[in-house]
């Protein structure tokens, strides 16, 4: 039987500091363009996220109220910035980087997925402490931040 991932997807892994060097401008670029949608299963308030439904949190999904992002604005920021540092997936759909990442003012890792390559929209949720990928992502937030 072919055993399952209990939790983290191991093909998840942040493009080297020397592709993200090479890549600035493009990013940069896509920062300006890249949208916040949500996903409903992430929020337990729906705050102004506009989602419909409204709120449907799932059990076992992590939610972004306890990362105290209640605004669409603070989570599309989050994503820019990430995109802007380079915290992006190896991986490409398109244009699009597969995962962003980025590390709230309280220092925890956020994780946002594409859902629409078309559009650039990603949606996110808080990166539990116990997902290894969580540490590299707050080292490396914090070496650019100096």
């Amino acid at each position: 039987m072919k055993r399952r991932y209990a939790q983290f997807n191991p093909k998840r892994k942040l493009l080297s500091p020397a592709e993200v060097e090479v890549r600035v401008a493009e990013l940069r670029a896509l920062a300006s363009r890249a949208r916040y949608g949500g996903n409903p299963e992430h929020k337990k308030n729906p705050g102004d996220f506009g989602l419909v439904p409204p709120s449907d949190p799932r059990q076992g999904k992590s939610l972004c109220d306890f990362a105290r992002i209640l605004k669409r604005n603070q989570a599309e920021a989050l994503l820019r910035a990430g995109l802007r540092k380079g915290l992006v997936s190896d991986r490409m759909v398109g244009d699009w980087p597969k995962n962003v990442w980025a590390v709230t003012d309280d220092g925890l890792a956020v994780e946002a997925q594409l859902e629409s390559p078309d559009l650039g929209t990603y949606h996110g949720y808080p990166m539990p402490e116990t997902d290894p990928l969580s540490l590299e992502v707050i080292r490396r937030w914090r070496c650019l931040n100096g």
